[in-house]
């Protein structure tokens, strides 16, 4: 059922197809569909919604799993791959809710790194519908146009020249302050979601490495991607 749930969520995930709090009304639909069709189940929005907060938790402790050194995916097996019991004793001593994950399978992997990895680079703090739907209003000018403005005293005209000055002094110096650094994905982050590409080959894995760390743009136009056209599209990199 959950590769016939997610096969429509990564369809509509690469259509842009996210509400606010979810996913639009037809995506609901099309899953319900799909699942009827291909499974002979009969499923509900809330039944999706639980679903994807259990995809969202794999995605959340699997990713960070895989972003540090010793740890890989078993593509075969749908479950970790794991350097040694050294290397997880450790893990887990400082991320003990990971724990249940060491055996644990988790199917269709790369449709919920497809659905989640946007979400989380992101981040919590990305700009929410509503707040970008706050405007200022307009400043009004409570002159009348139609009256014509009386004529300022020479102190006032001199009060305000020099208000103009400290205003443009005080700019140019702002213009100085150093800009802030653009934000940029860790290179543990960019060796995560290269291990999460099936079959690509270590030498190619380490040959992209090198250019994400080096072009941000270039390693958002990967996940961009669906993950059955990463690999292609890697290989044509190199």
């Amino acid at each position: 059922m959950d590769a016939a749930l997610l096969a429509v969520l990564v369809e509509h995930h690469n259509n842009g197809d996210h509400a606010q709090n979810g996913w639009k009304p037809h995506v609901y639909n099309a899953a319900i569909r799909n699942v009827r069709e291909k499974c002979n189940v009969e499923i509900t929005k809330d039944n999706i919604a639980s679903r994807c907060k259990t995809f969202d938790k794999h995605y959340e402790v699997i990713s960070k799993i895989l972003s540090q050194s010793g740890f890989g995916w078993d593509w075969v097996n749908d479950k970790l791959l794991i350097d040694s019991d050294d290397v997880w004793n450790k893990y887990v001593e400082a991320n003990k809710l990971a724990a249940c994950y060491k055996n644990k399978v988790v199917k269709n992997w790369d449709a919920i790194s497809t659905i989640y990895s946007k979400d989380y680079a992101n981040g919590q703090g990305a700009q929410t519908g509503a707040e970008s739907a706050q405007v200022l209003p307009e400043q009004v000018d409570d002159a009348s146009p139609d009256l014509p403005q009386k004529k300022q005293r020479t102190g006032e005209a001199i009060l305000s020249i020099l208000g103009d000055t400290k205003t443009s002094f005080n700019d140019s110096l702002k213009s100085t302050e150093p800009l802030p650094m653009p934000s940029v994905t860790s290179p543990a982050e960019i060796l995560a979601t290269l291990q999460m590409v099936p079959d690509l080959a270590r030498s190619d894995m380490l040959k992209c490495y090198g250019k994400f760390i080096l072009n941000e743009r270039l390693f958002q136009a990967l996940l961009e991607l669906p993950m059955d056209m990463r690999k292609k599209w890697l290989l044509l990199l190199n």
